[in-house]
């Protein structure tokens, strides 16, 4: 990526973007694949902020002891 990095906000909101297109019907055979390999690219930098909001998550729930404690995680 040539510009700064994209946020995983902004890059979920362009996979979204792509997925309707996709749904849509309306590219070409060769638009279809770009905008799918765009798409690929987006959910990869999405899939590598997780997994690192995940670590550090991991990181802050270490307990002194070298176990971790769990708590459950509210989804509103």
């Amino acid at each position: 990526m040539s510009k700064k990095q994209e946020t995983f906000e902004t890059s979920l909101k362009k996979l979204e973007s792509i997925v309707e297109s996709l749904e849509g019907g309306e590219l070409s055979l060769e638009d279809s694949l770009a905008r799918f390999e765009e798409g690929v690219r987006c959910a990869g930098r999405c899939q590598e902020t997780l997994k690192g909001a995940e670590l550090k998550v991991e990181r802050l729930l270490k307990e002194k002891d070298g176990g971790y404690s769990t708590e459950p995680f509210d989804q509103e």
